[in-house]
């Protein structure tokens, strides 16, 4: 199941939002599962009142992501080819952790396994939806810094490619659509954001931004 927490932006209220129909779900049916994801079927009821057929994609997982920033400005990036759009895809160490497991440990694995990397601190940076139109998919993204070499462990299906870029390079390669991953441009727009907006440690502050 996806957070439970509600974070409302300044403009919204609970009153407000109590106030709104939902969607509701008549009947359902799964049509495909593995240990990953379920696609169900639904008849609904739109918070319009009228009737619709809707296809959900249920994760198992919790989506997540880890900027990995060195004291220099650069960053640790993993290059694999991506079944779905059967592309190459350079893009942040990233996977999925169970629901019932703290986010934090699943990106010190993730991180860990895919790069060798271990952070001296992990911070969580932002959470999202990764597509809310079809899937109840949620990410949580974090920025590991103070970063020390250890082993890789990809598991059987990954074969990566390594790089260590400058962070200016790797922004400019997201405004350009050079990096289409979207953990990866949500999270180098985020830290970017902080760096600008003074959120990080000064020496990484003027590392990004010099």
């Amino acid at each position: 199941m996806p957070d439970k927490t509600v974070k409302r932006p300044p403009w919204d209220s609970e009153a407000r939002a109590a106030a709104r129909p939902h969607w509701r779900s008549v009947t359902s049916e799964t049509i495909f599962q593995n240990p990953w994801i379920r696609v169900e079927s639904h008849d609904v009821i739109a918070p319009t009142g009228n009737t619709a057929h809707y296809g959900l994609v249920k994760f198992a997982n919790r989506a997540i992501a880890v900027l990995p920033l060195h004291d220099d400005g650069t960053v640790s990036l993993v290059g694999q080819a991506r079944f779905a759009v059967n592309a190459y895809s350079w893009e942040l160490p990233e996977g999925g952790g169970p629901h019932d497991e703290d986010p934090r440990q699943a990106a010190i694995r993730e991180l860990r396994e895919e790069t060798g990397l271990v952070a001296a601190d992990l911070r969580e940076i932002l959470s999202f939806d990764m597509s809310n139109s079809v899937t109840n998919e949620v990410a949580v993204c974090f920025l590991a810094t103070g970063l020390s070499q250890s082993d890789t462990a990809p598991d059987e299906t990954e074969a990566f490619e390594y790089a260590r870029v400058p962070f200016k390079a790797l922004l400019e390669a997201v405004i350009k659509g050079q990096v289409r991953d979207g953990l990866t441009v949500v999270s180098v727009l985020r830290v970017h954001h902080m760096a600008v907006s003074g959120d990080l440690p000064p020496h990484l502050r003027n590392a990004i931004l010099a």
